[in-house]
């Protein structure tokens, strides 16, 4: 099927079905909503949501990362990642300091109780992981990881 590209003024319906059936785009949201949802019920318990655990493990390095290379490791603007970051340094599970050799960049700091925390809430996100990927067919979803991950590194050269 070819899609209409004309400058009618209406989309043919066919056109609306092949981009249901076809789109990477709306078949990555459409999974990925899925997915955070699954996360946000396990990890519930905990008061976390899936974005937050995500945000905490990406805080547990040797070195407290910088505000930059997380929004990157995240796919997120620092802007975004800032407003994501208030509650967790609110409820008191990281903290945000200023660089030791460059008052200008900003460190995140996983505190004692964010360390709890995501210790906590490391069997349960093991336990759905492995839940969802016991659906996928066998390995797929080193498959899928693989190419989610070359579409990251393509756009991530076209921007660099």
């Amino acid at each position: 099927m070819s899609i209409n590209t004309s400058n009618d003024e209406f989309v043919p319906f066919e056109t609306t079905l092949f981009v249901r059936d076809h789109c990477l785009c709306l078949h990555t949201q459409r999974a990925a909503r899925m997915l955070a949802r699954r996360f946000d019920e396990a990890l519930r318990p905990l008061g976390l949501k899936s974005g937050q655990f995500s945000l905490l493990m990406s805080l547990n390095r040797p070195q407290p990362p910088t505000l930059g290379s997380v929004a990157e490791l995240l796919a997120m603007d620092r802007t975004t990642l800032t407003a994501n970051l208030k509650p967790l340094e609110r409820d008191g599970l990281i903290e945000v300091r200023p660089d030791n050799e460059d008052r200008r960049a900003r460190r995140l700091v996983l505190t004692e109780k964010g360390c709890a925390l995501l210790a906590r809430a490391v069997p349960i996100w093991t336990k759905t992981h492995l839940d969802i990927e016991s659906r996928l067919a066998a390995g797929s979803a080193d498959r899928l990881r693989t190419d989610l991950t070359a579409l990251l590194r393509d756009d991530d050269e076209k921007n660099h």
